[in-house]
């Protein structure tokens, strides 16, 4: 019902503020302003989201809870989306979501309202997922004494025409 709500009040706002601000500066203006606001906004979410892109990756490397980059992040996604739509109401709540101390209280907002169950990160416990020994053989992890070497091989048959062959090293035996 709120998101039915959000569908109808945001463009009856924002048709009521064109409306004001086009009878106070005029239609050229205010087409202006609807362009440089989408300009300026593209650009500050895309160093935002490569400086939030960086503090993930430290998250991951740090092995840190990762949960608030990501949300930072998918906050800037959505200011970016807000500040692409023509209009001076979204335009504010997408500028607003670009100041880290606004997405990091509307982090802190819905941290408090989310009851997270677990959060593991690393390989899992026996018989809770993937097991630690385990991968995908292109990505295999090996352990320091296993010495396994994987590899392909044809035996080479004798060919009559130029005679016998030596084995060398490589070939089977």
């Amino acid at each position: 019902m709120r998101l039915l709500l959000a569908f109808i009040a945001v463009p009856l706002i924002e048709i009521g503020l064109f409306i004001q601000v086009g009878g106070w500066i005029g239609l050229w203006p205010t087409l202006l302003i609807v362009v440089v606001t989408a300009l300026l906004g593209s650009w500050l979410v895309r160093t935002q989201g490569a400086r939030e892109m960086q503090n993930l990756r430290g998250a991951f490397n740090d092995l840190r809870d990762p949960s608030e980059p990501l949300a930072s992040g998918a906050m800037i996604l959505f200011a970016g989306a807000l500040l692409l739509t023509p209009g001076f109401f979204t335009d504010a709540v997408g500028f607003a979501l670009l100041i880290p101390k606004v997405r990091q209280a509307a982090f802190r907002a819905i941290k408090a309202r989310v009851n997270f169950q677990s959060f593991q990160m690393g390989p899992g416990q026996p018989g809770h997922g993937p097991r630690a020994d385990w991968a995908p053989e292109p990505d295999r992890r090996r352990r320091p004494d296993d010495r396994v070497i994987d590899g392909e091989y044809e035996p080479i048959e004798r060919d009559d025409k130029t005679g016998p062959r030596r084995p060398s090293g490589w070939t089977q035996r």
